[in-house]
C-alpha cells in the first residue's frame, strides 16, 4: 500500500509539484502562509469564514459548500530578505545575506455545486519558507574557505511542500455546512554547506550536499461553517499532524533517522458585516510546532543528529492573530486591508540552527482589491509587507549571532463563475 502511494505521488504529484517549486519560499508563519488564496492575503490571512473563493482545502473545506461553481488561478510574487551575522568570536565574525530574493508561487482551485445539499472541489497549494542560500568562502575555519557553519562551499536548505486537497463539503442546513478535505502530500527537501554538522551526527555520510529528496503523506483537513444571522459567522477548521515518509538522504540531519512530518494546525474565525459595504473577518490559529520532532526538538539536545530526541531546530509552538476589512467601494470593486500578528517560534537558543531557516518573522500587513471585468470574471491583488524581524542569542561556534528576515509580496488571482 505504500509502494502504491508513492508510485502514485512521484507520477500524479510530481509534476504539480515542479509548478509549485517555488512554494519553497512564501510569507510565512513560521513555515505556513499567513494565508491562502489571493482574497485571503488582502485580509491578512482571516479566511476561515470566507466563501468568495475555492481555496477551501486549504483554509475551511466546510466553506465548500457555499462557494458556487467557479475557479481560480493566480501567481503570488514573493521578495523575502534574509539575513545573518556573527560577533565576539574574532576570526569567525561575520555576516551574510542570502541570495534568491524572487520567488514565483502560483495557487489554483475549483469549486463545483453538485445539488442544494453538496459541493465539491479541489485546492492546490503549498508551504514553504524554509529556503536560504549563503554564498561561502567569507571565513577560513581551519580547513581553507568555509561559510558562515564552517562548512565548505555555500550554505542553504530548501524545502518544498506540495498540498492537494480534494473537498466535499455538505449543508447541514441553509445556515450550517460540514466538509473535509484529504491533503495528498509530497515534499522535497535538499541541503548544501551543512559539513560542520556531520561531526554531531549518527549518519555522516547523510547531513549534507546529498541532492534532493521527497517524502510523501497522507493527511486531513475538517472544517465547520455557521451562519448565526445575516451579520454574523463563525467557522473552524483543523488538520491534524500530518505523517510523511522519511527523507533517507538526509537520515543523519533530521530526527528519527529523516523524519520531517507537517504539524498539526487549528483555526478558529468569525466575521460581522458591519454595514451592506463593510465587513469585517477575524481569525485565531494555532500552529503546534513542536509535535515535530525534527522542528521542535531543541538544538541544545545531547544527542547525534539523525537519532530519536536529537537536535531540532528548536521551534516553538505558535499562536497566529488575523484580522481584515473589506468594502465594497462600488459594484465593481472590493477593497481589503488586513493585519496579521504571530509568535517567533525560535528562541535565542536555537539561532545557530536557524541560520539556515530564519522564520523570525512575525507582522504582516496586507492590502488588496478585487474588480469585477464582468458578471463572470475578476481580478484580485493583494500585497504584503512583513517588516523586518531580528532574533539573536549564542553561537555553538563562537561569540553572538543574529539572524532575521523581512519580506515583501504581490500577487494577482483571476477567477471565474460558471
Amino acid at each position: 500500500m505504500k509502494k502504491s502511494y508513492n508510485r502514485l505521488t512521484r507520477y500524479y504529484l510530481t509534476p504539480v509539484c515542479a509548478l509549485l517549486a517555488a512554494s519553497s519560499a512564501y510569507a510565512t508563519d513560521g513555515y505556513l502562509p499567513h494565508g491562502y488564496g489571493m482574497k485571503a492575503l488582502g485580509m491578512g490571512g482571516a479566511a476561515v469564514t470566507s466563501t468568495d473563493n475555492t481555496f477551501a482545502g486549504a483554509n475551511n473545506p466546510a466553506a465548500a459548500a457555499s462557494a458556487g461553481d467557479r475557479a481560480d488561478i493566480g501567481l503570488n510574487i514573493f521578495m523575502p530578505d534574509r539575513a545573518a551575522s556573527r560577533t565576539g568570536a574574532g576570526p569567525l565574525d561575520t555576516s551574510v545575506t542570502s541570495g534568491s530574493k524572487t520567488f514565483f508561487v502560483p495557487e489554483m482551485g475549483y469549486n463545483k455545486t453538485l445539488n442544494d445539499k453538496m459541493s465539491v472541489g479541489v485546492t492546490v497549494y503549498g508551504n514553504g519558507g524554509m529556503n536560504t542560500d549563503y554564498a561561502g568562502g567569507q571565513l577560513n575555519c581551519g580547513q581553507g574557505p568555509a561559510n558562515i557553519l564552517c562548512g565548505a562551499g555555500d550554505l542553504g536548505v530548501n524545502l518544498e511542500q506540495l498540498i492537494v486537497a480534494p473537498t466535499i463539503a455538505y449543508k447541514m442546513n441553509s445556515n450550517h455546512s460540514v466538509g473535509i478535505s484529504p491533503l495528498l502530500v509530497y515534499q522535497q527537501f535538499k541541503a548544501k554547506g551543512l559539513h560542520a554538522f556531520t561531526q554531531m551526527s549518527s549518519d555522516p555520510s547523510k547531513v549534507t550536499n546529498n541532492g534532493t529528496d521527497s517524502s510523501s503523506g497522507l493527511g486531513v483537513r475538517i472544517g465547520y461553517l455557521g451562519k448565526i444571522n445575516d451579520q454574523f459567522s463563525i467557522g473552524a477548521s483543523y488538520s491534524p499532524k500530518t505523517k510523511m515518509s522519511k527523507f533517507k538522504k538526509y537520515a543523519g540531519l533530521f530526527a528519527d533517522s529523516g523524519s520531517f512530518d507537517i504539524p498539526e494546525n487549528l483555526s478558529l474565525g468569525m466575521s460581522f458585516q458591519v454595514t451592506p459595504a463593510v465587513s469585517v473577518a477575524a481569525d485565531f490559529q494555532r500552529i503546534n510546532y513542536s509535535d515535530v520532532t525534527s522542528i521542535g526538538n531543541p538544538s541544545t539536545n545531547r544527542m547525534p543528529l539523525g537519532s530519536k530526541g536529537a537536535p531540532g531546530f528548536g521551534w516553538s509552538d505558535v499562536n497566529v492573530f488575523k484580522i481584515g476589512v473589506q468594502w465594497q467601494a462600488t459594484p465593481a470593486l472590493t477593497l481589503r486591508a488586513g493585519f496579521n500578528k504571530s509568535d517567533s517560534p525560535i528562541q535565542g537558543r536555537d539561532v545557530s540552527f536557524n541560520i539556515v531557516a530564519p522564520g523570525v518573522t512575525t507582522t504582516h500587513i496586507t492590502l488588496g482589491g478585487t474588480f469585477a471585468l464582468s458578471k463572470t470574471s475578476e481580478l484580485t491583488v493583494a500585497y504584503m509587507h512583513a517588516p523586518k524581524q531580528t532574533v539573536s542569542g549564542q553561537s555553538f561556534l563562537a561569540g553572538n549571532e543574529s539572524i532575521s528576515m523581512s519580506q515583501n509580496s504581490l500577487g494577482i488571482q483571476f477567477g471565474w463563475k460558471f
